[in-house]
């Protein structure tokens, strides 16, 4: 893998931010839930679509805090724009564990 500068790095905006809405993305061709997240009065309530259903469930998603990156243009997923980026690392495969703070930190916090 290629060396990135600071500069590079400086530009992706990875933030943390509080899901307060979770539900099953019907649509979707693989599994996967549609994740309202709470980024703090700066970025807003975004929308993600997330394929966590291996390890998560609609109902123990709600109050999670997530990190995810904010500054990618909206992509639109079957019959929703998505607007952020939740983050995660494989494991048993191709099943997503989210990443986030390890203790509660303000919405919105930026990763340093």
């Amino acid at each position: 893998m290629s060396e990135i500068s600071w500069d590079d790095f400086a530009k992706v905006d990875l933030r943390v931010g509080t899901v307060i809405k979770a539900e099953v993305f019907a649509e979707a061709r693989q599994p996967a839930y549609i994740l309202h997240v709470d980024f703090g009065a700066e970025v807003g309530v975004k929308k993600s679509s997330a394929q966590i259903t291996d390890h998560y469930d609609v109902a123990a998603l709600v109050g999670k805090q997530v990190m995810a990156v904010t500054n990618f243009p909206p992509k639109q997923i079957g019959p929703i724009m998505s607007e952020c980026l939740v983050t995660g690392f494989y494991s048993d495969g191709r099943k997503v564990v989210l990443a986030g703070p390890d203790m509660p930190v303000p919405n919105g916090a930026k990763l340093v």
